[in-house]
């Protein structure tokens, strides 16, 4: 077994892969044609982004959605950096959320809290050890 994907539902597909390249840099992978699904260049494990409309097709409807009005869900994306602050600042001025500034944790490593276009919890951190 390999883990291979991280799927968010999102109301434009489109949207969602141009913010996450503005605020983090991730170069888009894949866009299907129909825009109901589209891929980031992450790395080994895929980010990939599917539209509400999927989500109810594929789960009959029954997941919940994210609402930036309400708490994040109780799930998060780690992006790791070298440089948290800066890292940081360019989410937040790509239209991120600032949940939670740059902080020193005991063990050493630097973290940030965002939230996305969309409503999802992203920590921004540094190595650990590093």
């Amino acid at each position: 077994m390999k883990f291979g994907y991280t799927i968010v539902y999102v109301s434009s597909v489109a949207d969602a892969l141009t913010f996450y390249k503005e605020a983090f840099g991730f170069e888009t992978r894949f866009l299907h044609e129909s825009g109901q699904y589209g891929e980031l260049n992450t790395g080994e494990t895929v980010l990939a982004f599917a539209s509400h409309a999927m989500g109810e097709m594929n789960l009959d409807g029954r997941y919940q959605k994210s609402d930036l009005n309400a708490p994040p869900l109780g799930v998060e994306l780690a992006f790791v950096t070298d440089d948290v602050a800066s890292s940081y600042a360019k989410a937040v001025a790509a239209g991120a959320i600032s949940v939670k500034e740059p902080t020193a944790k005991p063990w050493g490593q630097v973290v940030a809290y965002v939230r996305a276009i969309e409503g999802s919890l992203i920590e921004l951190c540094s190595p650990i050890g590093g």
